[in-house]
């Protein structure tokens, strides 16, 4: 006689996968380490406290508390003139080298997996070779190389985003590569077996999945970006550090106040930005999850196995 166990309720399933999750990744503590633990997140807190006032009584000693030198970022004309020019600056830089950079990576990380040699040397060396050289360098070459060496005439905005595009597209190119060679050998050869091309192996099963594992350090590097168009103040790019170190300061002598404000903006758009990749990365890896679903077979009947339901024969 063939019996059917009863499958568990969903939240009773989830609740053992998460309990399982948590068991594979590490011990559970027990009371001696939750007490270190919470010990240590006290001291944690206490010391960061301590720091915070040991700044603020710093800034105050040196007079950089003082109201006139923080009311001018109360001011209207600040901000449209100033602050907020110089945030479009930096953010249309790094837009714009953002999406030249992500191809270029891609290409490049591709081409240096590439059967054919001469292709796989070419990447390899343009990828070594402008990831060695310094950002600042390469801002430097192409603003003043252009016009010295071609006779062009190259804006402090060309010359930032060129940096940028090849900087950072060297180091996407490794993540890439990296990427994709952490993805299990066996399934390209499953492909292969199966009658794929190669060109069709990377579209269709390579990238699908590298693209998820890729993502957090995707986008660390594109909040890197971000924060390297401040570079651009050597060649006086008017983006948003040259307006908060230079100009602000040079109109009200504020300097410290103006850093501050200025870094809490970077600050705040580098964590919309990495939200904005956490939810990209979630849903990747649900829609991932909804394409691998077994298909249910209600003729067979089936044994609760771990909460998941296996066919028995």
């Amino acid at each position: 006689m063939t019996t059917t166990a009863t499958e568990p309720r969903p939240a009773s399933r989830k609740r053992a996968a998460s309990s399982d999750r948590v068991s594979v990744l590490y011990d559970i503590p027990g009371p001696k380490a939750r007490t270190r633990n919470t010990v240590l997140t006290v001291l944690t807190v206490v010391l960061v406290l301590f720091a915070a006032y040991w700044m603020v009584t710093k800034l105050d000693e040196k007079n950089q508390l003082n109201a006139d030198l923080w009311t001018p970022f109360l001011r209207a004309d600040v901000w449209v003139n100033l602050i907020l020019p110089g945030l479009v600056n930096t953010l249309s830089a790094a837009l714009v080298a953002a999406v030249i950079a992500v191809p270029f990576g891609f290409v490049f990380g591709i081409g240096r997996l590439s059967e054919h040699a001469w292709i796989r040397r070419s990447a390899g060396a343009v990828v070594e070779f402008f990831r060695a050289i310094p950002l600042l360098i390469m801002i430097f070459a192409v603003m003043f190389g252009g016009s010295a060496v071609f006779g062009l005439t190259v804006t402090p905005f060309t010359a930032v985003v060129v940096g940028l595009v090849l900087y950072n597209g060297s180091v996407l190119a490794e993540i890439v590569r990296a990427g994709i060679l952490s993805i299990p050998r066996g399934q390209s050869e499953a492909a292969l077996a199966i009658g794929l091309r190669r060109s069709q192996v990377m579209r269709m099963i390579l990238l699908p999945q590298a693209v998820t594992a890729m993502m957090p350090a995707i986008v660390a590097q594109l909040v890197v970006l971000l924060k390297d168009t401040a570079l651009g103040f050597i060649v006086a790019f008017e983006d948003l550090l040259n307006a908060g170190a230079r100009v602000l300061p040079s109109n009200f002598n504020n300097i410290i106040p103006a850093v501050i404000v200025i870094a809490i903006i970077y600050i705040i758009i580098n964590v919309m930005v990495g939200a904005v990749a956490t939810w990209l990365e979630k849903r990747s890896r649900r829609s991932r999850k909804s394409i691998v679903q077994p298909i249910a077979r209600p003729d067979l009947p089936t044994a609760v196995e771990g909460g998941v339901g296996t066919p028995i024969p």
